[in-house]
């Protein structure tokens, strides 16, 4: 039988709530103030707390911050009044499982009890995760299967060289993670990393980005500036998204390329290059150059070695350990202590299509541990679109992987009125990827 605590300075709330809850066979203890109830709770330790919030000398909310301080990990059930909402966000936000407002609905307490209890019981039965002490995302590429540790190998070979580099990968599968691995794992690793997305900025602005310019070499030019390329020294340039780059700019990165050297906007002396070149894309790069929108001579400067980093889709096996890094990088972010998922909550996470690969997965963790109350994540917080959660013996669950992507894309698409920017940020992809996607799978806008 289950013990619940009770703290409230009101005798005839104290009395009424042991009264209910005798009749749906709870064993309870209670205590006339905070200071009382703190003391119960540690040598008692009950199962469950219900506290008013507003109690002489020492609060409800003060309650919930001693019992952090004392590590006690009970869940607390706070009692508010109508008007007191700011209070309660304040309690929720203190570590509180639930609030019940007054007047006391028995049926809304009684369900808030069920389900605290059963997140505590579920809690004890799942071995928690490892806490990470400290997070170095630029050397985090996590993965356990036969292609991620290929890509391992890969990275420290080229990483005590200068090679140029080519990454590819759909988009949010970790190619600028790969790139930082690649910089800060060798000859690089004292020197800048500079990144720079080609599609971010506009053709005339690119350039003067990469390269720099002299005071007066355009409008607004008023003083000298450094490009990229100088700031990066004998570091690293990361050139993200590198097929959208104009054919003309293609022109003079090749140039620099093959004479390491560059000249500023409007500039005439010329500049060594001392760094190192990765560029990335999502784009099938052969398909572009015969259809001469991307250089073949750049393409092959740039392809010496090449890195094929897989969609998620083809490696669900990593899922858990992507689950167990990215709830402890986001515990240590927003002061969570998520620290437990069951099973179910990882085969659900495995059985989703994941169009914006582990940079999804760790933005729907992110939504999901905001709503998590207590240590252990649970399936209802994890926002996965309702069309996904099917039963595993319907039809739509034997699609291939191919076609539930196709038919995400496409649903995504309908649901914003094919606002294809909105979408992209739905699905967590960049717009060329989207555009290429729909291109690829053929989709087409219905009337």
């Amino acid at each position: 039988m289950e013990k619940i605590l009770i703290i409230d300075d009101d005798e005839s709330i104290r009395e009424s709530l042991v009264n209910l809850l005798s009749r749906w066979k709870y064993r309870t203890i209670s205590a006339e103030n905070g200071r009382q109830g703190i003391d119960l709770a540690l040598s008692e330790n009950p199962d469950l707390i219900i506290s008013d919030i507003r109690m002489p000398k020492m609060s409800g909310l003060d309650v919930l911050d001693e019992l952090q301080k004392l590590k006690l990990a009970i869940r607390v059930i706070i009692i508010t009044a109508h008007d007191d909402m700011s209070t309660t966000i304040q309690a929720m936000q203190k570590g509180a499982y639930d609030f019940v407002e007054k007047p006391i609905e028995t049926e809304r307490l009684r369900v808030s009890i069920q389900r605290a209890l059963e997140n505590k019981r579920l809690s004890e039965t799942i071995k928690g995760i490892s806490t990470e002490s400290e997070f170095n995302v630029e050397n985090t590429i996590i993965g356990k299967t036969e292609t991620m540790k290929e890509i391992f190998k890969k990275i420290g070979s080229v990483s005590d060289n200068r090679v140029t580099v080519l990454i590819r990968g759909e988009s949010g599968t970790g190619k600028e993670l790969v790139a930082k691995a690649i910089h800060h794992g060798g000859v690089t690793k004292n020197y800048p990393f500079v990144a720079i997305n080609c599609t971010a900025i506009t053709e005339t602005l690119l350039e003067s980005e990469l390269f720099g310019h002299v005071k007066g070499a355009f409008t607004g030019s008023q003083k000298d500036k450094k490009g990229k390329f100088e700031l990066a020294d004998q570091g690293t340039i990361f050139l993200d998204e590198i097929s959208e780059m104009s054919v003309n700019l293609q022109a003079k990165l090749l140039r620099v390329l093959q004479e390491r050297e560059f000249e500023p906007v409007g500039g005439n002396d010329t500049i060594p290059m001392k760094a190192r070149v990765i560029a990335a894309t999502n784009n099938n790069l052969e398909e572009l150059v015969r259809q001469k929108r991307f250089r073949e001579d750049l393409y092959f400067r740039l392809n010496v070695v090449n890195f094929e980093l897989p969609p998620l889709r083809e490696r669900m096996e990593d899922i858990p350990l992507l689950v167990n890094h990215f709830v402890s990088k986001i515990n240590l972010e927003l002061h969570k202590t998520v620290r437990k998922i069951p099973d179910e909550v990882i085969k659900y996470l495995q059985s989703y299509p994941w169009v914006g690969n582990v940079r999804e997965l760790e933005n729907l963790l992110m939504q999901a541990i905001v709503l998590t109350k207590g240590d252990v994540l649970l399936k209802e917080n994890i926002l996965i679109k309702k069309q996904w959660d099917t039963d595993p013996g319907s039809e739509d669950a034997l699609l291939s992987l191919e076609e539930v992507e196709r038919r995400h894309i496409a649903k995504v698409l309908t649901h914003f009125k094919w606002d294809k920017t909105k979408s992209a940020e739905s699905l967590g992809i960049s717009l060329p990827t989207l555009y290429n996607k729909i291109k690829i799978f053929k989709i087409e806008e219905q009337n």
